[in-house]
């Protein structure tokens, strides 16, 4: 039994909810798991056996507190089996839905000091009705110009929810 511990950064949830699918299917396998928002989760990394760290992307970016985490606890996450994962709605796309296919996952990998054992990519979830006025404006005009979904009532989730358990699956095996 390992204890993990999960650690995500989300803007609008679906990052915590992918940590918490990851945290049960472990739980499952007998690990000991925490799941917190990367803010706390300085504190709980000397206590874990393995970490995961999930971010989610707005507007193309990552937030600024995944890397700030990352520089400042680099050393431990180095120690640890890890494995990190991005959500974001890119992934949608069956030819951006990999590690090595994901334009945000590409940006990770040469932003990141720390380079996780193992990496995934998951779709996230579109939810118009969630956001507010200029989040919904600036959201439909990338999906216009993407090809995606721009009727102001949609509310669409794209994560494969099975890919998220295989990952917790390979997650098991650090």
């Amino acid at each position: 039994m390992k204890r993990v511990l999960i650690l995500y950064s989300t803007v609008d949830g679906q990052t915590r909810h992918i940590a918490e699918r990851l945290q049960a299917r472990l739980e499952a396998q007998e690990h000991q798991v925490t799941v917190a928002d990367l803010a706390r989760g300085g504190a709980l990394l000397a206590e874990a056996d393995a970490v995961i760290i999930g971010a989610s992307i707005r507007y193309g970016k990552f937030r600024p507190a995944l890397f700030d985490f990352i520089r400042r606890h680099q050393g431990h996450l180095e120690r640890l089996p890890s494995a990190f994962f991005s959500v974001n709605l890119v992934a949608r796309k069956a030819n951006k839905n990999t590690p090595d296919t994901n334009p945000y996952m590409t940006k990770f990998a040469k932003l990141s000091p720390w380079q996780p054992n193992l990496l995934g990519v998951f779709a996230g979830k579109l939810d118009y009705p969630a956001y507010g006025f200029w989040d919904k404006q600036v959201i439909r005009f990338i999906m216009w110009i993407t090809k995606g979904p721009t009727a102001p009532d949609a509310v669409v989730e794209y994560t494969d929810w099975g890919q998220v358990e295989l990952f917790a699956d390979r997650c098991a095996d650090l």
